[in-house]
């Protein structure tokens, strides 16, 4: 049992819900959930147990140590990687049966030696970059390593079973850069099965893509934050997508005390009470996590009221002003973030408290606070984690 004070509930049975409805807006493809980032925070193998359980036949993460601990802990089926450096251990990955992404010339000439080495076909997706300018190859570049990526399949080293692609602003249907970026991947999948490439797989579309533009779908949708139930896009809440966002962030209140009117509260006084008050103390800060910039601004539930933090967020600690005649003790649990139903801060609540995204707020939680998995889904996550707990 933990020690630790404070916990992030994760509802499997949301993931696996999540899952199973984002499938039926794209009924003609099928799911890649992505779990990159500790699964957006929510915890990499339970996370990937119940995106299964929700009809999930692939997984996709960024980085290649992810993919691999994926495989370590027994996770079967699909598992794309996309994030490695030259020198990585490639043959390790072919090993482990992942499918790997090559978005470089020197990526696929690090691949073919590794399939050389060791002997295995290996699984490649070939990443056009179609204006995002970040990973992946533009046009020309892409097509003469999808020439040379033939003569590697010719050979039997490489198998090119997918090309894929990231979106810029996939949340606009209408904007013109989303409408480029379609065309040129429409493209780069003609050019690659004139060349021969026996494609499984072209995949484009993220969590936006997914929910509101069926003219990305293709072969696989690669949904990652509506995965947890969090909303891509802007104006649109979980609940105006069928989404129910899978975690619950709460915490032990550790202190409760009476303070005087004109009493400075946390480093460097930011916050003055202006009454006689009470104030509890909360053992979390930006070491968990906590935006340093939510200092004055981050959103509480107490008692089923709203608060807000009363001055800095320290590094393991912050403080709420209950109010006079608060009737809140040490023990009584307040909770920073969660589905919203019950009148609590919303991880969306929270990005727009401190200006960022409901991305960050999740996926930056801090290691140390544990875990607590409910629900039916990926009964084995659980496990796991219990497992992991006990290490």
């Amino acid at each position: 049992m933990s020690t630790f004070p404070a916990r992030a509930v994760v509802d499997l049975d949301a993931i696996a819900g999540n899952v199973a409805h984002l499938a039926t807006l794209a009924p003609r493809s099928e799911v890649m959930a992505v779990v990159k980032a500790d699964a957006y925070g929510h915890g990499l193998v339970p996370s990937a147990l119940a995106a299964q359980a929700g009809g999930a036949t692939w997984l996709g993460v960024a980085q290649l140590a992810e993919a691999l601990t994926l495989r370590a802990q027994g996770v079967t089926g699909r598992i794309l990687t996309w994030i490695y450096a030259p020198g990585a251990p490639l043959e390790g990955a072919l090993a482990a049966g992942l499918d790997l992404s090559v978005g470089a010339r020197w990526a696929l000439e690090e691949v073919v030696a590794a399939a050389r080495a060791s002997d295995r076909t290996a699984r490649v997706h070939l990443k056009v970059d179609t204006g995002l300018a970040r990973g992946g190859m533009f046009l020309t570049e892409w097509t003469q390593v999808l020439a040379e990526a033939m003569v590697a399949q010719a050979e039997g080293l490489i198998e090119v079973v997918g090309v894929w692609s990231h979106l810029a602003s996939a949340e606009d249907v209408t904007s013109p850069v989303t409408q480029a970026q379609l065309e040129v991947f429409t493209e780069a999948v003609a050019r690659a099965e004139a060349a021969g490439a026996r494609l499984e797989v072209r995949h484009l579309a993220n969590s936006a893509a997914t929910l509101v533009n069926p003219a990305m779908h293709f072969d696989l949708v690669r949904p990652g934050l509506a995965v947890f139930g969090l909303s891509p896009v802007p104006g649109r809440t979980p609940t105006d997508l069928g989404l129910t966002p899978a975690m619950r962030l709460e915490a032990e209140i550790m202190l409760v005390k009476d303070a005087p009117a004109g009493q400075g509260v946390s480093y460097g006084h930011t916050y003055t009470t202006t009454r006689d008050t009470v104030l509890a103390d909360i053992p979390l800060g930006y070491a968990d996590g906590i935006p340093r910039h939510a200092s004055g601004v981050g959103p509480f539930q107490v008692g089923g009221r709203r608060l807000t933090i009363a001055g800095r967020v320290c590094m393991d600690q912050v403080v709420l002003d209950l109010g006079r005649g608060a009737r809140e003790r040490a023990g009584d649990v307040a909770v920073l973030f969660g589905p919203g139903g019950d009148g609590e801060p919303t991880a969306q609540d929270w990005a727009d408290a401190v200006g960022t995204i409901s991305y960050e707020i999740v996926t930056r939680l801090g290691s140390r606070v544990p875990r607590v998995y409910v629900g039916t889904a990926g009964r084995a996550a659980q496990e796991l984690a219990e497992q992991e707990r006990a290490w």
